[in-house]
Protein backbone atom coordinates (compact mmCIF):
# COMPACT_ATOMS: atom_id res chain seq x y z
CA UNK A 1 0.00 0.00 0.00
CA UNK A 2 1.38 3.65 -0.77
CA UNK A 3 1.81 5.82 2.28
CA UNK A 4 -0.50 8.73 2.81
CA UNK A 5 -0.22 11.73 2.27
CA UNK A 6 0.46 14.47 5.50
CA UNK A 7 -2.25 16.09 4.32
CA UNK A 8 -4.54 13.19 4.08
CA UNK A 9 -3.85 12.29 7.46
CA UNK A 10 -4.58 15.80 8.94
CA UNK A 11 -7.95 15.86 6.82
CA UNK A 12 -8.95 12.25 8.24
CA UNK A 13 -7.69 12.92 11.75
CA UNK A 14 -9.86 15.95 11.21
CA UNK A 15 -13.07 14.31 10.23
CA UNK A 16 -12.71 11.92 12.86
CA UNK A 17 -12.58 14.43 15.49
CA UNK A 18 -15.59 16.27 14.79
CA UNK A 19 -17.12 12.75 14.23
CA UNK A 20 -16.66 12.20 18.05
CA UNK A 21 -18.80 15.00 18.91
CA UNK A 22 -21.72 13.87 17.62
CA UNK A 23 -24.13 11.52 19.43
CA UNK A 24 -27.10 9.48 18.92
CA UNK A 25 -29.13 12.59 20.71
CA UNK A 26 -27.63 14.85 18.46
CA UNK A 27 -29.96 12.70 15.51
CA UNK A 28 -32.78 12.80 17.83
CA UNK A 29 -35.63 13.95 16.12
CA UNK A 30 -36.32 17.32 17.76
CA UNK A 31 -39.34 18.18 19.77
CA UNK A 32 -42.49 19.72 18.66
CA UNK A 33 -42.80 23.22 19.35
CA UNK A 34 -44.99 23.75 22.89
CA UNK A 35 -47.36 26.25 23.60
CA UNK A 36 -49.98 28.28 21.42
CA UNK A 37 -49.88 27.88 17.74
CA UNK A 38 -51.88 31.01 16.94
CA UNK A 39 -49.88 34.17 17.73
CA UNK A 40 -51.15 37.23 18.54
CA UNK A 41 -50.02 38.59 14.60
CA UNK A 42 -51.76 35.53 13.30
CA UNK A 43 -55.05 36.70 14.21
CA UNK A 44 -54.29 39.89 13.36
CA UNK A 45 -53.23 38.32 9.96
CA UNK A 46 -56.38 36.65 10.30
CA UNK A 47 -59.13 39.32 11.06
CA UNK A 48 -57.48 41.93 8.66
CA UNK A 49 -58.16 39.46 6.06
CA UNK A 50 -61.55 38.88 7.09
CA UNK A 51 -62.20 42.60 7.27
CA UNK A 52 -60.87 43.55 4.00
CA UNK A 53 -62.84 40.81 1.55
CA UNK A 54 -65.91 42.06 3.90
CA UNK A 55 -64.87 45.60 2.76
CA UNK A 56 -64.28 43.84 -1.25
CA UNK A 57 -67.84 42.74 -1.38
CA UNK A 58 -69.11 45.58 0.85
CA UNK A 59 -68.08 48.05 -2.52
CA UNK A 60 -69.03 45.62 -4.85
CA UNK A 61 -72.63 45.50 -3.68
CA UNK A 62 -72.47 49.56 -3.31
CA UNK A 63 -71.51 49.56 -7.07
CA UNK A 64 -73.75 47.33 -8.83
CA UNK A 65 -76.87 48.95 -6.67
CA UNK A 66 -75.58 52.22 -7.44
CA UNK A 67 -74.99 51.96 -11.33
CA UNK A 68 -78.78 52.78 -12.07
CA UNK A 69 -78.27 56.44 -13.17
CA UNK A 70 -80.61 58.78 -15.09
CA UNK A 71 -77.62 59.03 -17.43
CA UNK A 72 -77.60 55.53 -17.54
CA UNK A 73 -80.97 53.52 -17.22
CA UNK A 74 -81.65 50.02 -17.18
CA UNK A 75 -81.69 48.34 -20.65
CA UNK A 76 -85.11 47.28 -21.40
CA UNK A 77 -85.67 43.69 -21.88
CA UNK A 78 -86.09 41.79 -25.48
CA UNK A 79 -89.07 42.30 -26.94
CA UNK A 80 -91.22 39.62 -27.49
CA UNK A 81 -91.94 38.08 -30.62
CA UNK A 82 -95.01 36.80 -31.87
CA UNK A 83 -95.84 33.38 -32.98
CA UNK A 84 -96.09 33.62 -37.44
CA UNK A 85 -99.07 31.37 -37.21
CA UNK A 86 -101.06 33.58 -35.12
CA UNK A 87 -102.54 36.77 -36.33
CA UNK A 88 -103.49 38.94 -33.34
CA UNK A 89 -107.65 39.91 -33.46
CA UNK A 90 -108.72 43.19 -33.17
CA UNK A 91 -110.77 43.97 -30.31
CA UNK A 92 -111.16 47.36 -30.96
CA UNK A 93 -114.69 47.95 -31.49
CA UNK A 94 -115.94 50.07 -34.44
CA UNK A 95 -116.83 53.89 -34.27
CA UNK A 96 -120.44 54.52 -33.49
CA UNK A 97 -121.84 57.89 -35.11
CA UNK A 98 -123.08 60.48 -32.59
CA UNK A 99 -127.17 61.02 -32.75
CA UNK A 100 -127.12 64.52 -34.52
CA UNK A 101 -130.38 66.07 -33.18
CA UNK A 102 -132.16 67.22 -36.77
CA UNK A 103 -133.17 70.65 -37.73
CA UNK A 104 -137.44 71.07 -38.98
Amino acid sequence: MSARAPIEERLRAALEARGQLISAHDLSPARPPAGSTWGTRRIRRVLYVAAAATAAAAAAVILVLSSDTPDRPRPAPPAQHSSPTATPTSTVPSPVPSAVPSTP
